[in-house]
């Protein structure tokens, strides 16, 4: 009945794909609901998922240059008012601190929603010549934004995340650092979380406030919709003339800095539930599992079967994240949480495992059950776990072919959407009145300009007047 009951407590994704979400973010122990409205708490398995999410891309961070700093997370009211747009832009969700203990402040201070002011004023005064660049730096660190809606990774009031900000001599070494970065993440995505990205150029009506051109990594989730993955934003020079960031270049002319800004949040938790899950719970890419082999000990109060399972995690541990369930749970019960948490190894060992010298591996993402001799653990275990994490890629690339369609007429367009969701490509005149009725009419937005542009038809898909560019359109988180 333990068994059963647990399973019957996520909704099928089929039935309620926004309630299988939540059911599988409580069950699996990634986040805890707290007093303070549309914030969460990241317990251990969900964090322990973030803690490796960030040490593999802070570790392709540094290859790349870039350096670690930390900035205060108040910002004076004045500082924000400096770059017009930008402020604009995050008003709405801005957080306010207006007493110091039970006095009233001079100057109201927000709590970041993002740091490109702070980072300004800092490098006004820490960048004097040509020698000083360029300035590569990083922060991890919480931001508050204060959303309306919420839901756990995926939106919330504070969330962490990593946000780098560049100042460069030349406007070119800027937009080279702005898709470096992107690249960047696009690969981190597929190697790492094993989720295929459409790389693109957002339009002036989706741009990041203040910036000249945003770059987008975009992935579609099971349920068809789309999920901003990662953003890389070319400020150009505005930034530095709103702030005064000025160098003396090799020719003794005082110059404006040109900038970038980038980032990535835990929101990356929530693509890979919703890409890779499914009705039993979290399937975790190999590369980002708190737990790699879960060892599962079958009868365990008989003689010698504890103490093998031991003896198998020593052997194993020095080569992948390991534990043993020794809990006092059925053996059913321990599989169904194996599941739930979505370790990608599960290995099986008994009594009779112990006489012929064997064990058992199940694969999370497929369920095939493998026997092996004991002695070949180690290298059947490295082997199993290369190949899960390339075939999860591999299925969730197939997901994103079957669910990309063409349209070449707004009639297509229409039908596409009222049969269900997913990427849709069509051709785009330009002008912000055809997003808008779009988005309108349909809850589509574009999301993003595809560095592979295809000419699919000569007229936009919503007003029927010359085309410019294919455009990716989707519904989106």
């Amino acid at each position: 009945m333990a068994e059963k009951k647990m399973v019957e407590a996520i909704t099928s994704m089929e039935e309620d794909f926004a309630q299988w979400y939540t059911d599988v973010v409580k069950k699996a122990e990634l986040v805890g609901y707290t007093s303070v409205k549309g914030c969460m708490v990241i317990k251990p398995a969900g964090y322990a998922i973030w803690e490796l999410i960030q040490h593999q891309l802070d570790e392709r961070f540094k290859a790349a240059g870039v350096e670690n700093v930390y900035l205060p997370m108040f910002i004076p009211e004045s500082l924000l008012q400096k770059e017009k747009d930008h402020v604009e832009g995050f008003a709405p969700e801005v957080a306010w601190v207006t007493h110091g203990g039970l006095q009233p402040l001079q100057e109201r201070l927000c709590v970041r929603p993002t740091s490109e002011t702070l980072f300004c004023d800092f490098y006004k005064d820490d960048i004097q010549s040509y020698r000083d660049l360029p300035k590569v730096y990083n922060q991890w660190c919480s931001v508050v934004r204060w959303e309306k809606e919420t839901r756990p990774f995926l939106r919330s009031r504070e969330f962490l995340w990593q946000e780098g900000h560049t100042a460069h001599a030349t406007a070119q070494e800027a937009q080279d650092r702005t898709i470096q970065m992107l690249n960047l993440y696009a690969d981190f995505c597929e190697q790492v979380l094993a989720i295929p990205m459409i790389k693109g150029q957002k339009t002036d009506k989706e741009k990041f406030a203040g910036a000249v051109a945003t770059y987008t990594i975009e992935a579609l989730m099971h349920d068809g919709k789309a999920l901003q993955s990662g953003t890389s934003h070319n400020f150009g020079d505005g930034f530095a003339r709103a702030f005064g960031i000025q160098f003396a270049d090799r020719d003794n002319t005082l110059k404006y800095v040109y900038q970038t800004s980038w980032g990535m949040t835990t929101r990356l938790i929530g693509a890979v539930i919703m890409v890779h899950g499914d009705d039993e719970g979290l399937v975790l890419p190999p590369r980002i599992a708190p737990v790699q082999i879960c060892i599962i000990p079958i009868q365990q109060k008989k003689e010698g079967v504890l103490e093998k399972a031991y003896e198998l995690r020593d052997r194993l541990q020095n080569n992948f994240r390991v534990k043993v369930d020794d809990s006092d749970k059925t053996p059913g019960w321990k599989f169904s949480e194996a599941e739930m948490r979505g370790w990608p190894i599960r290995v099986e060992i008994g009594p009779k495992d112990l006489e012929a010298g064997r064990c058992v591996i199940c694969r999370r993402d497929t369920r095939e059950k493998i026997e092996v001799p004991l002695e070949q653990l180690e290298g059947k275990a490295a082997e199993l776990l290369e190949t899960i994490q390339s075939q999860m890629l591999e299925r969730a690339r197939a997901r994103l072919e079957e669910n990309t369609f063409c349209a070449r007429s707004y009639e297509e367009f229409e039908k596409i959407f009222s049969q269900g969701s997913g990427f849709v490509k069509a051709m785009w005149c330009g002008d912000r009145a055809c997003e808008d009725a779009i988005k309108e009419k349909l809850s589509v937005t574009s999301r993003c300009i595809p560095f592979c542009q295809e000419r699919i038809a000569d007229t936009c898909v919503c007003c029927g007047r010359p085309a410019q560019k294919m455009v990716y359109w989707g519904r989106a988180y």
